[in-house]
Parts: C-alpha cells; structure tokens; sequence
C-alpha cells in the first residue's frame, strides 16, 4: 500500500492570519522527526476563501496515528506558549476538519 495525505482544513479570521503562521513557523521541526513522516505543507489561501490547508504525507495510516496520539497529542494540550504574565493563548483557527486519502499515483519532475 501507497502513502496516506491527511489534509487538515483550518478555518482563520483574517486577523489570525499571522499569528497562525507565526505558530507554525515556531513549531519547525516538530513532525519532521515521528517515524513514518514524509511531507509537510503548510498552504495559505489566496483567494476564494478562508481556509488555510496544513498537508501532511506518511508511509501508513498506523505511522500517522502513532503520531497523533503522541507527539502531536501533547503539543495541542500544551497549546502555544504564552509571553510571561500573560493568560494561554487562543487557537489561531476557528475551525477545523481533517480530510484522508491514499495516494494512488505521485510523480516527480524528470531528471
């Protein structure tokens, strides 16, 4: 069997647009590491709609699950860290689904 795409669909205010890429980029290197990882894309919206996709690549649906209930799992409690004094911060998104698929066919550029 091929690799699995899990596509989570975020739903930003445009107010929050920078403060969710700001997470993002401070969270580089957090999935790059889990066993199974293969892509990460963070892909913003840029006409059309609100929605920000957040594309990830893995060899098997178990290696993807393993993660969720792991490393990813402990971050979301966590939540993003908040300046010293200041109250936990809000999530970015008002809204979240998460799509699945298999890939069937990828290609490459040509050598």
């Amino acid at each position: 069997m091929g690799s699995v795409v899990k596509i989570n669909v975020l739903t930003v205010p445009a107010e929050q647009r920078a403060e969710l890429e700001k997470r993002f980029a401070s969270r580089a290197g957090a999935v790059e590491n889990s066993d199974g990882f293969e892509w990460f894309e963070l892909l913003r919206p840029v006409e059309g709609t609100d929605q920000y996709l957040v594309y990830t690549r893995w060899r098997s649906e178990e290696d993807f699950k393993a993660w969720m209930e792991g490393p990813m799992q402990a971050a979301h409690r966590q939540g993003p860290p908040a300046a010293e004094g200041e109250a936990p911060k809000r999530p970015a998104a008002s809204g979240s689904t998460l799509w699945s698929f298999e890939v069937v066919q990828s290609a490459g550029p040509k050598a």
